[in-house]
């Protein structure tokens, strides 16, 4: 496959991945099943997940960024929950992405998939109590909204990153052939 044929197919596949994962989060969020009242149970990082590993760590970050853009049109959180939608995940896709494009194995998948949920994990804390929180929750305390991060976003991405990397370790290798 020569150059030109091949970027259009990354591209044309970016675009693919990125319908799907918006129609996911759209999903997702008509289901309304939300943590803390604001964390969405949703699985539309999956496809940028899988195209992380087919094409890379950027490829999968630019499906994140593609999803959140089209679902601003959607949203009512004012573009922060997409900001925040954008940052963790976009985080997750790069780890998982960078990690297995130097590991291609099932050894290799498994442990990109562990590094990006402990990634996403920490930078969910991090970004949420200097970034997010601070935004929606101008007046309360620090240790306040430590204890939101602690108590409730931890584990609600641990676990997210958990749900994603099963699902993606299911599907992943059953589709690789097709979307190569």
């Amino acid at each position: 496959m020569n150059t030109k044929t091949s970027k259009t197919k990354l591209t044309v596949m970016i675009g693919i991945f990125s319908a799907i994962a918006f129609l996911l989060q759209c999903l997702g969020s008509m289901m309304g099943i939300r943590v803390g009242g604001f964390l969405d149970v949703e699985i539309s990082d999956v496809p940028a997940l899988i195209i992380s590993f087919a094409y890379g760590p950027l490829a999968g970050v630019l499906v994140e960024l593609i999803k959140n853009v089209l679902h601003l049109s959607i949203s009512s959180t004012g573009f922060i929950g997409e900001f925040a939608n954008f940052i963790i995940t976009g985080i997750l896709c790069f780890v998982a992405g960078l990690t297995y494009k130097y590991h291609k194995s099932f050894k290799g998948a498994i442990l990109s998939l562990i590094l990006a949920t402990v990634a996403i994990s920490l930078s969910g804390v991090l970004v949420n109590l200097f970034i997010m929180l601070p935004l929606y929750m101008k007046d309360t305390d620090f240790s306040q909204k430590l204890s939101i991060c602690l108590k409730l976003i931890l584990p609600f991405n641990a676990a997210k990153g958990i749900v994603l990397s099963g699902i993606t370790m299911l599907i992943y290798k059953k589709i690789s052939k097709f979307i190569k």
